[in-house]
């Protein structure tokens, strides 16, 4: 996970000390949530992490509309780039 982490920072920041922006932010809130959908399909009956899942969901919502509002054009990008369904 920390490897990864560093790696996606690098990939959407400015550097590797840019965590707080928010393409960063979403693309970690992306990768979380597609490691928690692997996880339940072994664990389906994991229901207090399904709870932390729709949190991250929601988290990642907000931010993207906080996006489309800042910036259509990173916006779209960010979404082709993570494919997610919008």
């Amino acid at each position: 996970m920390n490897l990864n982490k560093k790696s996606i920072i690098t990939k959407y920041g400015k550097n590797v000390l840019d965590s707080g922006n928010i393409t960063v932010q979403i693309a970690l809130l992306t990768y979380k949530i597609n490691d928690l959908q692997n996880h339940f399909l072994i664990h389906k009956k994991d229901f207090s992490s399904r709870k932390g899942l729709l949190k991250m969901v929601s988290k990642r919502r907000k931010l993207l509309k906080y996006m489309r509002k800042k910036s259509v054009s990173e916006y779209n990008s960010i979404i082709k780039d993570l494919k997610i369904r919008r």
